[in-house]
C-alpha cells in the first residue's frame, strides 16, 4: 500500500533533479463568495498548469524513474491525459513510446501526443478496448507498462500533489476530487488520509467507485458522457479502491449538466479553461451535492487542461 513515506520520498526526488519537468502548480485561495460558495475559503490547485496539462505528469514520471526502460521503451493505454504524461516524461527522458487510445479520445489528445514524439495507436471504442491491444503488445515488445492510474508509483506521484497543497498553504478541512480510475483520489488521500475530509466526485454517467460501494467490490460500469475521455475507466482501479475505502467517507454523483455549468463558469469567471473533468469540485459546490460548513476552507483540484478551446464558446 503506498504510504506518506512513498509520497514524500518521490517529492524529494522531483526537486532534487526534475523540478523542470514537474511544476510546483500554484494554490490559489479565494473567499468563498467569490466563487458563489458560502463558505470561509475555496482554494483552488491549478494542477492543470502541471507539464503536459493535467496531474498526471507526476504518476508517469514516478514510473518511468522508479524502474529500467528496455529498449523498446515504454507504453501506455490511455483516454489522453496518462498517455500525454507518459509521452512528455518519455521525452524527457530520452525514451520510445507508444500509447493505445480508443476511439472516444479527442482529436486535441492526439494531436498533442503525436507532437510529444508518441507513437500512436487508435483501437477500440473504449478505454478497456484500448488497454486490451495495449497489454498485447507489451507482450511483443517487453516494454515499460505505465497504467493510467492502477500502480503504486503513479498513485505516490499523484499524491506529491497533495504534499505540494499541505505545503503552499495548510491542511484544508476538505478537498474536493474528480475520480476515474482512482489514481488521483487514491494518492491524494494517501497523503491526507483524516486530517482532511476527502470528497469523491464522479459523473452520474461514470460512476465506477459509487457503483464499486453498492456492490462491496470494483465492478465493471457502463462509461459515457461529458467527461468520459478522462474519467472513463469502466471500473476503479484496486489501488484507487483500497485507499478510498481507508480514507474517504463520501462518493458524490454530479449531472453532466452540472458539470458543463461548472466548466464555463471557470472560464467566464476566473479564466480557467479546464476540461470537463476538472470542473466536477466546483459543480459539487455550485450545484449543492456538497455543503460545505460556513467556516470551511474547501480545496479543489482543478486536474486537467487538455481540451480543445472552442468547446467553451
Amino acid at each position: 500500500m503506498h504510504n506518506r513515506y512513498q509520497i514524500e520520498s518521490c517529492s524529494r526526488t522531483f526537486d532534487k533533479g526534475y523540478s523542470h519537468f514537474i511544476r510546483q502548480t500554484p494554490l490559489w485561495k479565494l473567499p468563498g463568495k467569490a466563487l458563489d460558495v458560502a463558505c470561509a475559503e475555496v482554494w483552488l490547485k491549478l494542477e492543470h498548469l502541471q507539464t503536459g496539462g493535467s496531474f498526471k505528469a507526476r504518476g508517469m514520471l514516478n514510473r518511468l524513474l522508479s524502474n529500467p526502460i528496455p529498449a523498446s521503451g515504454v507504453i501506455v493505454a490511455s483516454g489522453g491525459n496518462a498517455g500525454i504524461a507518459t509521452a512528455a516524461a518519455a521525452k524527457a527522458l530520452g525514451v520510445h513510446c507508444e500509447v493505445f487510445v480508443p476511439e472516444m479520445s479527442s482529436p486535441a489528445k492526439r494531436a498533442k501526443l503525436a507532437a510529444l514524439g508518441a507513437q500512436v495507436v487508435v483501437t477500440g471504442a473504449a478505454y478497456a478496448d484500448a488497454l486490451q491491444a495495449c497489454l498485447a503488445r507489451q507482450q511483443e515488445t517487453g516494454a515499460l507498462l505505465t497504467h493510467a492510474y492502477d500502480q503504486p508509483e503513479v498513485l505516490a506521484g499523484a499524491g506529491t500533489m497533495a504534499l505540494e497543497i499541505e505545503q503552499q498553504g495548510g491542511l484544508p478541512d476538505s478537498v474536493l476530487v474528480s475520480v476515474g480510475g482512482g489514481g488521483l483520489i487514491g494518492g491524494v488521500a494517501s497523503w491526507f488520509e483524516q486530517r482532511s475530509r476527502v470528497v469523491a466526485l464522479e459523473p452520474e454517467l461514470a460512476p465506477t467507485l459509487f457503483k464499486a460501494r453498492e456492490a462491496g467490490e470494483p465492478v465493471d460500469v457502463a462509461v459515457s458522457g461529458i467527461a468520459a475521455d478522462s474519467l472513463g475507466a469502466k471500473r476503479i482501479g484496486t489501488l484507487g479502491w483500497q485507499a478510498t475505502q481507508a480514507h474517504v467517507r463520501d462518493a458524490l454523483l454530479l449531472t453532466d449538466e452540472s458539470i458543463r455549468a461548472a466548466q464555463l463558469w471557470l472560464w467566464k469567471e476566473l479564466k480557467l479553461a479546464v476540461e470537463p473533468a476538472a470542473a466536477l469540485p466546483l459543480a459539487a459546490l455550485h450545484s449543492g451535492r456538497y455543503v460545505p460548513r460556513a467556516d470551511e476552507k474547501v480545496c479543489l483540484i482543478i486536474c486537467g487542461a487538455n481540451l480543445d478551446p472552442a468547446s467553451l464558446n
